[in-house]
């Protein structure tokens, strides 16, 4: 018996040093985890599918407990809200950011060079610049935010600068002084853009202590400086020529993060980069206006297609499917949205001239529609996300023809005759077989036999015609058979 509980015993206790064993090697590789990098890429135009990358990437990062996050940037700028987006979770990161605008030739500028003064490091590249952070206004008219032109209460002195005439200017005598003109709606919207953009970049160097009036000129005067500048002013931390060369340069800096202050070991940190998952691809994709317009087109064209010929199904389900997928494009894009309409009444019009013959004047006003609503939909002025005009004269061209050619195709299959149903048997031609028992005739129509009336008489093999219908009972009338060559008529 105790033989037995001896083996017991030794059999728990093997068990318990396998589970510690076990514990502790998970609890090695998870602080073996913390050793790394995680490295991140914004590679182009700035737009929801980055911010949902650098997103996923930074709780990626905190939840593996990673000592630094670089963000590589090599960007011409993007849209504000995703930039916005970025910048919070930057600063909600508890791990430590690193934006570094990377490789050599890179830049980083309009919505980068926000990022870059919210990162908690800041380092560029030999050959890389940042700057030119001026908002561009969105479908607004008048001059964008920037501008340079003068206001009629501003001086014609060429010497002062627009902060001395701020600051220094005495101010006129009543019986010199000329009331200011009032300022447009369109530029009360760039002016207030301006001051938001330069008080959120104002804040950002603030808090990082970095140069205040870099940030300013950079968004009121679309400044840009170098990397050397931009190291010499204190716009950034460091210059390095790649991200191996940034950990080590980093090596022993104190960051301060959301709960406290750290001191990075980044020398031999393993580097691991987070490529976009196939989400972001997709978003990316969409997130393209040329892309947006083309199945927007698409959708046009599948419905029109269905409406028209229906009983089909591909070209509505496709069509549907592509309006959808446009349309969520779009409320990811900052669009304008008169812009949307007029490419929509634009088509409309290039429909209705298939069934609505005008001599042109509807084709070709939906052109000019369609050309229009496609300059209006982006602001080509805002970086990647301008539409090429030759694309939408292509577009356009290319839908007047499709349109025209399926609106012929539906107009022909209108006008053409019917050739099932009772209206096919109207003036239809049949034979006489012979009489049935209740005084009416057996004729052949159509290769079917029916019970036919007649007002005159008729004879077996006669030619008749469908006058009418009552019923399944059919009204006909004879026909002449042709007279054979040389018989007279």
């Amino acid at each position: 018996m105790s033989t037995r509980h001896g083996i017991v015993i030794r059999h728990v206790v093997a068990l318990l040093f396998l589970l510690l064993g076990s514990a502790g090697l998970t609890l090695l590789a998870a602080n073996g985890n913390s050793s790394f990098a995680l490295v991140l890429r914004i590679d182009d135009v700035i737009g929801p599918a980055s911010a949902d990358y650098i997103h996923k990437g930074l709780a990626q990062a905190t939840a593996r407990g990673a000592q630094l996050v670089v963000i590589e940037m090599d960007t011409p700028g993007g849209l504000d809200t995703s930039m916005r987006s970025i910048i919070k979770d930057i600063l909600a990161s508890p791990v430590s950011v690193a934006g570094f605008v990377a490789p050599e030739g890179a830049r980083a500028a309009s919505a980068g060079t926000y990022i870059l003064y919210a990162s908690h490091i800041a380092a560029m590249a030999p050959a890389t610049n940042l700057g030119a952070a001026t908002p561009v206004a969105i479908g607004l008219g008048g001059p964008q935010p920037g501008s340079t032109a003068p206001r009629e209460e501003e001086t014609d002195t060429p010497a002062a600068t627009s902060d001395e005439r701020t600051t220094e200017q005495a101010p006129a005598s009543p019986a010199t002084s000329r009331p200011a003109t009032a300022r447009s709606p369109a530029d009360a919207m760039a002016a207030k853009s301006m001051s938001d953009a330069t008080a959120y970049i104002r804040s950002l160097a603030q808090l990082r202590g970095r140069d205040v009036a870099f940030a300013e000129r950079a968004v009121r005067e679309a400044a840009s400086l170098s990397a050397e500048e931009a190291l010499a002013k204190g716009v950034v931390d460091v210059i390095a020529i790649d991200t191996a060369d940034l950990l080590h340069k980093l090596d022993g800096r104190e960051i301060a993060v959301l709960d406290g202050k750290r001191t990075l070991a980044t020398t031999g940190l393993a580097i691991e980069r987070l490529e976009p998952d196939w989400r972001n691809r997709i978003l990316a994709v969409l997130a393209n206006p040329q892309v947006a317009l083309i199945l927007m087109m698409i959708g046009i064209y599948g419905l029109f297609f269905e409406f028209t010929s229906p009983g089909f199904g591909v070209p509505g389900i496709a069509g549907a499917i592509s309006l959808l997928v446009a349309l969520y494009a779009f409320q990811l894009l900052p669009v304008n949205w008169a812009g949307v309409l007029l490419l929509a009444v634009g088509a409309g019009l290039m429909l209705a001239e298939a069934f609505l013959p005008s001599f042109g004047a509807l084709g070709i006003g939906g052109i000019i529609a369609f050309v229009v609503g496609g300059l209006f939909l982006m602001d080509a002025e805002v970086p990647g996300f301008g539409i090429p005009l030759a694309l939408i004269v292509g577009l356009a061209l290319a839908s007047a023809a499709i349109l025209l050619a399926i609106g012929n195709l539906a107009a022909r299959s209108l006008r053409r005759a019917v050739v099932s149903g009772r209206e096919a048997m109207l003036g239809a031609p049949g034979t006489v077989i012979g009489p049935a028992p209740d005084g009416t005739w057996w004729i052949a129509v159509h290769g079917e036999n029916w019970r036919a009336r007649a007002d005159r008489p008729l004879v077996p093999g006669a030619p008749v015609r469908v006058e009418r219908m009552d019923g399944l009972v059919l009204h006909v009338s004879p026909t002449d058979p042709p007279h054979p060559p040389g018989s007279p008529p």
